[in-house]
């Protein structure tokens, strides 16, 4: 956690309250951080549904390999976290590590292994000493309580300065169901499936199959729509649990095409957005977030790809940095993305001032004006391609300084 929090952080915490069928507790095992919480034990009472998305990467880490093992079963008892090492790259001694704690946490609250879900964030390479936490998961297990969100979001804090929390209502069948969230990320952000860390839990009675369904959609225009430096992590790992609780008030069992999910999926896809732009306005080193909108590109799937070209481009981030209007760095981008474009259909826009229109410079623009849009903490551009109705949105942060202080001594 760095010392200062980023000027882009909320300014207040949402209100977290407990989520029934879920309890949580930290503790401070030492695994990288001095004097702060680095482990968080979730336990589940009854059996939970499960559901996840995880990183792209060929170079997964352990804890990654074990909760895709793990996921087909469906059925979830205990998560735990642990912040400070990635327990990637770590060969055999990786999976004994995970072993190990999965082996802890069960023998804890009383599960089978494969009811057990891990994830690690930190250092990539350096062996794990699970034995340094593994000894805590007993007490853990039985401290846990329902009102800990904010807690459980600072345990899993890395270069993070500030916790990652949200909550929304939703109404399921007539009963009113809770969602709660918590995520972790600021550096290696270009999830290609979710974010770094991050961990929702609903008291909805639902399926781990319609869960799964919900998950895997709702990720496309959130987590998997920012981007801090184009850098996929090892150890992306986003699950979704159901605890069934809201069965109790009369909540009947829904199909994944169910039109009573509706509300719930836009509850849940609101919570996944407002979680991914929290990452995106603490990317390391971060003064700016920059809304990234290409329209009239060839298709979804074209725009979203010229939209990231722009969003990744490290002289498009630095130009943000240093609040120069560089439209030029646009049509870099544009043109360099690999999808179909025309130089003289294309249009730009810094706010709400065309910069650019037909392929040249707006014959009405003003540096003035457009400087004054650049010196905003939120800054949204907007490019048409002029060839087709493709529109896609990403969000991404400025490159500055800091971010190369941050991540130029990191394992130090």
């Amino acid at each position: 956690m760095s010392g200062s929090i980023s000027p882009l952080a909320p300014k207040t915490y949402a209100e977290m309250p407990p989520v029934r069928g879920v309890r949580m507790a930290t503790a401070a095992a030492g695994i990288k951080y001095r004097n702060r919480t680095d482990v968080l034990m979730m336990v589940f009472d009854r059996p939970a549904a499960v559901a996840g998305v995880f990183t792209r990467s060929k170079c997964p880490s352990a804890p990654v390999d074990f909760c895709r093992d793990n996921l087909p079963g469906g059925v979830a008892r205990a998560v735990v976290v642990n912040s400070g090492n990635a327990n990637a790259f770590t060969g055999r001694k990786g999976r004994e590590s995970t072993k190990l704690t999965a082996e802890a946490a069960a023998k804890a609250i009383g599960c089978k292994e494969s009811e057990v879900f891990l994830a690690s964030t930190g250092v990539i390479g350096e062996p794990l000493d699970a034995t340094k936490f593994s000894g805590v998961l007993d007490g853990l297990a039985t401290a846990g309580t329902g009102d800990f969100w904010l807690e459980a979001a600072k345990a899993i804090m890395t270069t993070d300065t500030y916790p990652k929390v949200a909550t929304r209502t939703a109404e399921l069948g007539g009963v009113t169901v809770r969602i709660n969230g918590i995520a972790k990320g600021a550096g290696m952000i270009a999830p290609d499936m979710a974010t770094m860390l991050s961990f929702v839990v609903t008291d909805a009675d639902l399926p781990a199959a319609v869960l799964q369904s919900l998950l895997s959609a709702g990720v496309g225009k959130t987590f998997n729509a920012i981007t801090v430096d184009s850098d996929t992590s090892t150890s992306d790992t986003l699950l979704l649990f159901a605890t069934g609780a809201a069965a109790a008030d009369g909540q009947k069992a829904v199909t994944a095409d169910d039109a009573t999910l509706d509300g719930f999926r836009a509850a849940l896809n609101d919570l996944l957005r407002d979680l991914a732009l929290q990452v995106v306005r603490d990317g390391e080193g971060a003064r700016k977030m920059v809304e990234i909108t290409v329209e009239g590109a060839e298709s979804d799937d074209a725009a979203k790809r010229i939209a990231l070209s722009i969003a990744n481009s490290p002289l498009v981030k630095t130009a943000v940095a240093g609040e120069d209007a560089n439209w030029g760095r646009i049509v870099m981008a544009v043109g360099k993305s690999g999808e179909l474009a025309d130089r003289d259909r294309l249009a730009i826009w810094f706010g709400d001032i065309r910069v650019a229109v037909d392929g040249e410079r707006d014959p009405d623009y003003s540096e003035e004006a457009t400087s004054a849009i650049m010196q905003r903490q939120d800054i949204p551009v907007r490019v048409e391609i002029g060839l087709g109705n493709g529109r896609a949105t990403v969000w991404t942060c400025d490159l500055t300084k800091e971010y190369v202080e941050i991540n130029g001594d990191y394992r130090s």
